[in-house]
This record gives C-alpha cells, structure tokens and sequence, in this order.
C-alpha cells in the first residue's frame, strides 16, 4: 500500500467514521438495554487494515464463482462437486452435533479456577502479612527513585532503576517517581554519553511519549564501516531496541535497525552470558517495546536474582508483588468461569471454542495492573463473545443463516429472531444477555458508552457476513488495500480498543469515546499490523484446506509477484506501519490520557504474541504453561 493510498483510505475512513461518532453520540440520549431502539446501526465501516481476531479466518466454500467479480478474481468450481455447500449445509438439522464439527481442542482449564485454592490464600493472616510487607518495601523503593532522581546519580543509573522497575510490572506503584524522572531527564543533554546510555535514555522517553530526535545517534555512525561504534552486544541491543521506536523518514534508525539486527544475529551466540544470548533472541523475534511485560514478569524476576547488581529490596517487592496480583487474578479468574458457565453454551453449541481463560489471560496483557479489576472483567465477556461470533460465522452459519443473523443483530430485537435456527436464536440471546450484564456493571453516569459497544458489534458482524460472501463466491480481492476494507474489520480491533475504555472509571470520559469511535490513525495502524502479521504466520496452514484468500494472495495478484516476493512486500508493510504507529503514539499523548492510549499500545503487544508463531488462542496448548505460571504457580519466595 503505497502512502498516497493509505492517506486516500483515511481520508475516506475518516468520513464515514465522523457519521458512526455522531450516531454514538446521538444514541445516549435513548435507552441503552437491549431493545429495538437506541441509536441506529452504524454504515459500513472503511478501514485501512486489519487484525487477527480471536479466531480463524473465514474458509472457503469449494464451490467458488466462476466469473470475474469486479477488480478481484474468482476461484473456479471443483466439477467433481455435485453440490454447493450452501445447499448441503442447509439440509442439515439445527443441531450443533450435526453441523460442521469444528475440531477445534477442548477446554483445557475448565472449572479448574473455580475450585483451585492457592497454597498463599490458605491463611488470611500470611495475605495480610504479604501486603504489610509489600507497602513497606513500597515505601523504601520510593525512597530510592526520589534519591536517584537528583543529578548526583548517573543518568545510566536512573534509566536502569526505571527500566528494571517496568519489566518486573512495579511501575504502577510509583508513577508519580517515574514521571517526575523522566520529565527531568527530558531536558538532559546527552551528547558525550556512550551508545547504550543513549540508546537507553532514547528508548524510555519515546515509550513514554515524548518526541525526543533520533539525531542523538549521529554522533555514533561509523562512516567508514557503514554501521555504528559499538563497543559491546549490549550496545547493539540497547540501539536495535531504541532503533524499534522509529516513525517514517528517521534514516539513522532505519540503518541501526539493519545494522543491529544483522550483528546480534552474528554476535549472539559469542556473547558467553547465557541471559544476554536469551535476550538477544528475544529481542530479534519480538522487540521490546512490543513485547507483553506481564507475560515474561516471573522469568524476569528470575533473570534479575542473577544480576550481580540487583537490589534486594526490588526483588523482595517484586515477588511479593506478583504473588499478591496473581491471587486477585484467581478471584477474577472465577467470575469469569462462573459468567461463562452460566451463559450455558457449551452444552448446546459445541462447534465454538471454549477459551474463557485464554480470554481472561489475553486480557490480563491489556491491563495486568490490580486497580483494573472490573476493566478487565468486561473486557474478557467482550473478546469471548467476539470469539463466540467468529465461530458461528466460520464454521457454523449457512450463508443465508448468517444473513438472517447479521439483520437481527443489527435491528438489536429479540423479537426479529423468530427466523433463525434455535441455536442462532440462543446466541443472538446470549450476546444481548452479555451486553445487559455489562451495562449492570457501569455506575448511571457511564451507561452513554453502551451504544459505542453495541455499534462496533454491528459493524463487526457485517464485516463477518461480508467474508462468507466473498467464502462462497471464491473471491480474491484484487489489491492488498481492498482485502484490508473487511479483513480490518472482521478483526475486531476497532470494538476492542472501543471496549477497553469501557470499565476504567473517569479517565475514560465522553472525548475519549468520541475519539476511539472515529477509528484513529492508532487505531488503524494496530489493525493493518496484526492483519499482515497473522496471514505470514498462517498462510501455509491455511492453504492445507479451502479458505478466503489472505492479503498475501491479494499481494500476489496485485503486483504479480510469486509468493515469496509477496511476502517481503507484507513483511515490508507491517514495518512501515509501526513508524506509523510509533508516529501516533507520540502525537496523541497531547490529546489523550496516557492510561487510555496504553490499552491500545497493549492490544498491539498481545496480539503480536498471540499470533507469533500460531495462532495461540485456537491452539491453546502453546500457551497453556504461561497461563500455568501467570494464574497458578507463585513465585518462591525465602
């Protein structure tokens, strides 16, 4: 996607996304319960990209269209089909046992959150103990920041106590310390400070937001050799860290991004320190700023307890605090099974993944800190129904069944399901069930998000419909931008940043809402990145059975390029969005709360984990010892 283009279907977006904000906007004034009113359904969303949702892409039918769709391609008919696969689905029974059997893996969890009791929450008395404690060491590691912060510490010292305080998830208990270091160490002038202080200072300013130049890594270029003066592999990984953080037209990052990447692939395995060798890996498969810090925490504490220079104090604190947090997480980790189970429906709709706690875990990467309990409670029921929807428009729906469903979700009245198969009745019932229980959750004065919900699940439903379409005629769409207009939204990353505002109290106010319904170039760029990323990952599994064509494909015919070119040109795109991203997140700092734009940030990073190598969701088994370590085992505390 060339920039005039992506500027084009912007400008576009931007258009349609005002109508859907006005709408939203109109609809708090009307009821929000679930009903025939409330405010209109949204137009059809345009969107520059798209993500992976929390499902599988929509399959193919084997009986394709054989004519040519305008500006795509149809793929041609089996003639040893005797039949669409419409026509056989239909003449199925309504039952979930009898309809496409899904194959996807059981549950491996279960009720097991709702009976498993942890070795820490067996004596109140040792709890209270643990948050005395905590709060003690609290008070010393404050002590510490406000004494690092004056100028007689180095500034590689402070950089290092507030990087070692984010990756072992501390952060939130002294955000007023750390932001009144970092706005101090804004104004510092580092020319004649070495590469990995540099490197360091660089990398923390811009993930906090502030717009510091990449022209402090001028001085570093080695002109002769093409690269830079590095002295160390922890300068190089330092710099490709930093290097991660470019937006478009910054030249010098471009380069350290090459040269590191090229070096460390070189230089790892000579590093003789086994944790630098494991960072460096996985620093090259995933870069730090993207990566998801609640996930690695536990591994992270144990890497610090090596470090010859670790503090004591910290890593007591940070193993009281992971224990303490991990205990809230089994509390709402059995809210959510109870929620999921009530809504009975693996008893009647087996074809659907049950994965309430890959859900919750998923969730716990978009906000890990405790104050955000009922944030992430409504954000889990948000992504399981997502989940839900995926599913039934997959592998369960005939064609003319999910029109039916599509019309019913969009008038939002029960009363317009009297058509539907019993089961697709149950689910309509289901989600209208789930969006009174969230609003039940919201004081008076927030009940005006609601209709923002409820606009984005129907968008995202169309979206849904729109590929089974294009499943049963066989259609390619002929250019990577036209793919993205549906596969953006089928996403569903527009609903998810939309619903992360939802349950966070104050900070979330009616601009924010305004804002993240008009679908923002953040927005947009976290859609086209995990879109891109998950048909790299999932081309070739797809391709072992029929299924709707990816962007890769798209790619293929739109430049004539065989597979592997196109690729590159994927691979190519997905980096020139994360300046893009990288941009947005420097820019909107000055007009929304950091705390709101940290969510979307947070959707970027767990949907780059969870599609890295798989699709962890669908083939939970991959992350099923995370979970194990995050929501069961403690930290080992002497």
């Amino acid at each position: 996607m060339t920039g005039s283009s992506y500027a084009c279907t912007c400008t576009a977006f931007r258009s349609i996304s005002t109508k859907l904000a006005a709408r939203s906007s109109g609809g708090r004034r009307s009821a929000v319960a679930p009903s025939a009113g409330g405010p209109p359904p949204p137009p059809p969303v345009v969107m520059a990209g798209a993500v992976a949702s929390p499902g599988k892409r929509v399959p193919l039918s084997p009986i394709g269209c054989t004519s040519r769709a305008a500006s795509g391609v149809a793929v041609s008919a089996s003639a040893t089909v005797a039949a669409p696969a419409s026509s056989s689905r239909q003449a199925k029974e309504d039952d979930g046992a009898s309809r496409n059997v899904s194959g996807f893996e059981p549950s491996i969890w279960g009720d097991f959150f709702l009976t498993y009791s942890s070795p820490l929450a067996t004596s109140s008395l040792h709890k209270a103990w643990m948050v005395h404690r905590a709060e003690q060491l609290k008070e010393q590691v404050a002590a510490k920041l406000v004494a690092a912060s004056s100028s007689a510490c180095s500034l590689h010292r402070r950089i290092h106590l507030i990087q070692v305080l984010e990756r072992l998830c501390l952060d939130h208990l002294f955000e007023d310390e750390i932001s009144d270091m970092l706005a101090r160490m804004n104004d510092v002038d580092v020319s004649g400070c070495d590469l990995q202080t540099v490197a360091m200072w660089f990398y923390l300013l811009r993930k906090h937001g502030y717009s510091v130049s990449s022209d402090v890594f001028a001085e570093f270029r080695d002109e002769q050799g093409g690269g830079f003066t590095a002295n160390s592999a922890r300068d190089l990984l330092s710099l490709h860290c930093a290097a991660c953080l470019a937006t478009r037209g910054e030249t010098i990052l471009d380069e350290a991004i090459s040269f590191t990447t090229k070096s460390l692939k070189s230089t790892a395995p000579y590093t003789g320190a086994a944790s630098l060798a494991c960072e460096i890996k996985r620093a090259l498969e995933i870069p730090l700023p993207r990566r998801v810090r609640i996930y690695e925490a536990k591994s992270r504490i144990a890497e610090y307890g090596r470090e010859a220079e670790a503090d004591e104090l910290v890593m007591e604190l940070a193993k009281l605090n992971y224990n303490l947090v991990q205990l809230q997480y089994q509390e709402e980790l059995k809210i959510v099974t109870r929620w999921w189970n009530g809504l009975e429906l693996q008893s009647r709709l087996s074809f659907a993944r049950d994965r309430v706690v890959e859900c919750y875990f998923w969730i716990v990467g978009v906000y890990s800190e405790p104050s955000y309990s009922r944030a992430r409670i409504i954000l889990t029921k948000v992504i399981a129904i997502v989940s839900l929807l995926d599913d039934t428009y997959d592998v369960y729906g005939t064609p003319q069944e999910c029109e039916l469903f599509t019309e019913c979700i969009e008038s939002w009245d029960p009363a317009v399901a009297g058509g539907l198969p019993e089961n697709m009745k149950f689910i309509f019932g289901k989600i209208l069930d789930t969006y009174q229980s969230i609003e039940e959750e919201l004081a008076p004065e927030e009940k005006y998000r609601m209709p923002y919900i409820k606009n984005f699940i129907i968008d995202l439903v169309r979206a849904y419909n729109k590929e089974v379409r294009w499943r049963e005629q066989g259609y390619v769409p002929a250019t990577v931008e036209e793919h993205l207009q549906v596969s953006a939204r089928s996403g569903a990353c527009h609903l998810l940043s939309c619903a992360s505002f939802v349950g966070m109290g104050d900070v979330a106010g009616e601009e924010a809402f305004e804002w993240v319904c008009s679908v923002p170039k953040l927005v947009q760029a976290l859609c086209i990145i995990l879109r891109l990323s998950d048909d790299l990952k999932s081309y070739e599994r797809e391709k072992m059975a029929p299924h709707v064509a990816s962007t890769i494909e798209s790619c293929m015919r739109e430049h004539e390029v065989p597979l592997e070119v196109a690729r590159v040109k994927i691979q190519e795109m997905i980096d020139e969005t994360w300046k893009d991203f990288n941009e947005e997140w420097l820019n909107m700092n000055k007009h929304q709360p950091a705390e709101l734009l940290e969510r979307i940030f947070n959707l970027t990073r767990t949907m780059v984990y969870m599609y890295q190598h798989d699709d962890a969701y669908t083939n939970c088994h991959v992350i099923k010892d995370t979970i194990n370590s995050l929501f069961v085992e403690p930290v080992f505390i002497a």
